[in-house]
């Protein structure tokens, strides 16, 4: 089948909230900007999995990017839902100890906050029972930044702006393959009409894409190219009213932040989610997971209403670590870890993402001036 050959400046890929986010930056800077995105519709992917929570930039160890980019842009992210008319709140959330033993870990996580400027309260289980009616908990940390957003909203904000700065999207567009040398890049986009497009620079934020899409680029070297490993978290939705207003998270977990509580803009409350590694994208919500939901928020609540807990939705993690490997920072590639200017991968961008997506886009516009 014959390919066309296109030429364009910029050209980003995946319509995530990350993608849009950049492609928007990049766009309001003069950028001509093309977004590549394989579905059908912007924003399926990591972007419209998750507990749709603006973090306050708690648990990420001091000097990492995952710190840094989210306190960054969890107040570039307020503002902006502010003056764009995004739906959010601004709700706060405990992270609660259900024991003695736990206590300590709290401890550990109100000194691990300071270190990136984030301040929490420590009460004891008393005063959490008074603040969250219904909780058992021996202490409780309180985080007032924490917050909630409306992500599909966010990213129509996003789409609207990029749009209106001259940038386009393009779906059912997917890269197949790549290719890289000092002077352009060559994208093998396939799809309905399948072409050759070349850019001066490119963004790799293909989600969960990203590393596989690595691997199949000609010119990028070998040892760029991270393993990835999949985290799946499934969610159960909470029929019915909850006396909660704030959001409620245990101690962490390896791997994720413990089965939580989240809200959406309605009150309609949501747990999850938890963390199961698995080989290959697959978002099934088996029922049978209602058990281990119920005991472990039991802990916390014992009012749960087992019952009530209905499959929801799930979503997946992009890890560069494994089950047992412990911290992994965001990875934002530019020319300097790669060699080949105007190209920027990004891997492992999980959680807190959606909370840094306006910051990450600073950070690529940065490494492409």
């Amino acid at each position: 089948m014959h390919q066309e050959n296109f030429e364009t400046q910029t050209v980003v890929i995946g319509a995530g909230v990350i993608g849009l986010a950049i492609a928007r930056a990049l766009a309001r800077a003069g950028h001509e900007v093309i977004v590549l995105e394989s579905s059908d519709r912007f924003g399926e992917g990591i972007s419209s999995r998750n507990s749709e929570v603006i973090h306050a930039g708690i648990y990420y160890p001091q000097g990492s990017l995952k710190a840094e980019l989210c306190v960054e842009g969890r107040q570039q992210l307020y503002d902006y839902c502010l003056t764009h008319k995004v739906g959010h709140r601004k709700c706060g959330k405990w992270i609660v100890a259900v024991d003695e033993a736990q206590n300590d870990k709290l401890c550990d996580i109100k000194a691990a906050a300071a270190s990136n400027g984030v301040e929490l309260e420590f009460y004891d289980g008393e005063r959490v029972a008074r603040g969250v009616p219904g909780i058992c908990a021996s202490s409780g940390l309180w985080s007032p930044e924490t917050g909630i957003v409306d992500s599909h909203g966010l990213m129509l904000s996003l789409l609207g702006e990029l749009h209106d700065a001259g940038g386009q999207l393009a779906l059912r567009s997917p890269v197949a393959a790549a290719e890289s040398d000092s002077q352009r890049h060559r994208l093998n986009v396939a799809g309905e009409t399948p072409l050759i497009l070349e850019a001066k620079n490119v963004i790799n934020a293909a989600g969960l894409g990203a590393v596989p899409l690595a691997k199949n680029w000609a010119g990028l070297p070998d040892d760029c190219i991270p393993r990835q490993w999949f985290a799946r978290g499934v969610y159960f939705s909470y029929s019915g009213r909850t006396p909660f207003r704030t959001l409620i998270y245990p101690v962490p977990e390896p791997g994720g932040l413990g089965i939580h509580l989240t809200l959406d803009l309605a009150g309609q409350a949501r747990f999850g989610p938890d963390v199961e590694w698995i080989e290959k994208e697959d978002y099934t919500v088996e029922p049978s997971r209602q058990e281990s939901f119920a005991r472990g928020i039991r802990q916390w609540w014992p009012g749960l209403d087992p019952a009530r807990l209905q499959p929801a939705y799930a979503g997946i993690r992009p890890k560069l670590k494994g089950p047992d490997g412990g911290f992994a920072d965001f990875r934002i590639d530019g020319p300097e870890t790669h060699g080949l200017p105007g190209l920027v991968n990004l891997f492992g961008i999980e959680s807190p993402g959606l909370t840094s997506c306006l910051a990450i886009a600073e950070r690529v516009k940065a490494l492409l001036s």
